[in-house]
């Protein structure tokens, strides 16, 4: 008797061990917590469609069904006939799928591992061939919070889990319509996946995440400039669009006339800023360089004489043309047969005062004296001059009048100032961003740009003392020109430096130069000698970003090696 209950217990315990050794191998590590499933609109509903090609009805708010999924294990839905029994009967399906990985996983790694792969499948196999079913993956990536376990990721691996989703998905339910679902954030373009696997874009107006972020203050309402911003930063992408609402209202009217403005302005600028040439696949690639330009700003005048430099920086403005003073500084340094950066800052006049609406103003013609005294004086100077206007537009500060403000605003007042006098060969255009998040909003179009410059300094932030904290220019290049990669445009750093001892610039500048060596789409840099302007630092002392001749001989020497020019 004893030792039949011990032989009923040890076949009670294994099959207790079969059966969880059958569940490991099907659930992977296990169910887990169990799925989510939720037939209500999770927190946004559509509310609107913009969709130039008409591919997507407009009334499709007025038809469409939600549903939402919280997967929160790697096993097969537990409550899988329901999920059945949804995806098979709703129509115009509007799905948003979160993933949240036990044990703080990295929820992207995961999905690359194919630790998904039986739901992906499964959740295929239940929507069979339906065409009205349109999955949100994974959406507000892009907003710098982490409301969400797969945002504060970097974009490269979002894009190649959004990929691998959409490839593993569509092999079993090539019907359904794969959403990429950014907010509408600045730099949400970073995370632009390609065209190849999504069907459409989401927007959200008032998301919780983005209503958390200080940076880029949020409307406290539905408006037309909200909405218009953020259609904007669509446009590289050539997909229709679905705009949803995280509790903000408006009535239909309302929101038709909101869009209207929205397509009045795409229809103003569709030659230019709102060119198909950005959704061509066939762009041509950027042409090389032939010979890498040298340049300093150097007020000191420490290294004008050095043979290998043959660009110098000039910062104006239109107080500096009205005195005169750009006239004498300008020939000063084509008498030396040096080409010429010219980075016009539009804030002061001769009375000193900043004009605070200065991208507006110079469109209405305020400035038209200055800007043709501009041209005057840099025409037909018998060596090349690499124009740029108000840089570092994008950074949210208010350094400079010309920042935060409306992307259109300065593209206008760009264009305004590039196409102000016809075209001299002489003259290149520089649109010159500092390189940072949403940097792309910004661009004003091909046909008014000639080179990209980009702000490349090794100081990630004004708090940081020690000096190896510093990025490295590799580093800092890699992440501003992956920004810029929906223009197709050759790079002038116009602006670059590092501070600290000798011996660590020395060091910093020889990185420096193998990644310009190995980068053959930078035609010229430009050095920083100098320190920067105290009054951006406030009680920290500003950086110290000059370097010596002898570093920058070692410097000059550092790119030639291993070059062909």
């Amino acid at each position: 008797m004893k030792y039949s209950k011990l032989f009923k217990f040890s076949i009670f315990f294994l099959l207790l061990v079969l059966s969880a050794i059958f569940l490991y191998i099907r659930y992977g590590k296990g169910p887990g917590l169990p799925d989510e499933l939720n037939d209500k609109a999770r927190n946004e509903t559509l509310i609107a469609v913009y969709d130039r090609k008409h591919v997507i009805p407009e009334n499709l708010p007025d038809q469409i069904q939600y549903l939402s999924i919280k997967w929160k294990n790697e096993g097969l839905a537990s409550n899988s006939s329901d999920l059945r029994g949804k995806l098979s009967t709703s129509k115009n399906l509007l799905l948003t799928l979160e993933i949240w990985p036990a044990k703080n996983n990295n929820v992207l790694d995961e999905i690359l591992k194919g630790t998904y792969d039986a739901k992906i499948r499964q959740l295929a196999l239940f929507a069979g061939n339906r065409r009205d079913i349109m999955l949100r993956f994974l959406p507000e990536m892009e907003i710098p919070v982490q409301d969400f376990p797969w945002q504060y990721q970097s974009p490269e691996q979002y894009i190649n889990a959004f990929n691998y989703f959409a490839r593993q998905l569509k092999k079993n339910a090539p019907g359904i319509k794969m959403l990429w679902s950014p907010a509408g954030y600045p730099g949400d373009s970073e995370f632009w996946p390609g065209p190849d696997h999504v069907d459409a874009i989401s927007i959200t107006l008032g998301s919780k995440s983005e209503m958390k972020t200080k940076a880029y203050p949020v409307d406290s309402g539905l408006t037309a400039g909200l909405l218009k911003s953020k259609i904007h930063r669509m446009r590289f992408m050539d997909k229709p669009i679905l705009i949803l609402s995280a509790g903000w209202k408006a009535e239909r009217p309302e929101l038709s006339a909101m869009l209207k403005k929205v397509e009045h302005q795409a229809d103003s600028f569709k030659n230019t800023i709102y060119s198909s040439r950005y959704f061509q696949a066939d762009t041509p690639g950027v042409i090389k360089r032939k010979t890498l330009l040298i340049g300093a700003y150097d007020p000191r005048q420490v290294l004008l004489k050095e043979p290998e430099l043959t660009v110098e920086h000039l910062f104006t403005d239109w107080g500096e043309i009205q005195r005169g003073d750009f006239n004498r500084k300008f020939h000063e340094v084509t008498r030396r047969k040096h080409d010429v950066i010219v980075t016009m800052e539009p804030w002061r006049d001769i009375t000193n005062r900043e004009d605070s609406s200065v991208l507006q103003n110079t469109m209405r013609g305020k400035y038209d004296r200055e800007i043709r005294e501009l041209y005057r004086i840099i025409s037909n100077s018998g060596q090349h001059v690499y124009l740029r206007w108000a840089h570092e537009m994008e950074i949210p500060i208010h350094r400079y009048s010309w920042q935060s403000k409306l992307p259109v605003d300065y593209i206008n007042s760009y264009r305004y100032f590039m196409k102000f006098k016809k075209k001299d060969d002489q003259i290149f255009r520089v649109w010159g961003p500092a390189g940072d998040r949403g940097s792309a909003d910004w661009y004003p179009g091909d046909d008014v740009v000639d080179y990209i410059s980009i702000a490349i300094y090794g100081l990630p932030d004004k708090n940081i003392t020690d000096e190896r904290q510093q990025e490295s220019f590799r580093t800092i290049f890699q992440r501003k020109s992956y920004r810029m990669r929906f223009m197709n445009k050759p790079f002038f750093i116009t602006e670059f430096g590092v501070k600290g001892t000798a011996g660590y610039k020395k060091k910093w500048l020889e990185g420096a130069a193998e990644t310009i060596r190995q980068n053959q789409q930078i035609f010229g840099i430009c050095y920083f000698n100098l320190f920067d302007n105290p009054k951006a630092w406030g009680d920290i002392k500003a950086p110290d970003w000059s370097i010596t001749k002898d570093i920058f001989k070692g410097f000059c020497k550092s790119l030639q090696t291993g070059t062909d020019y």
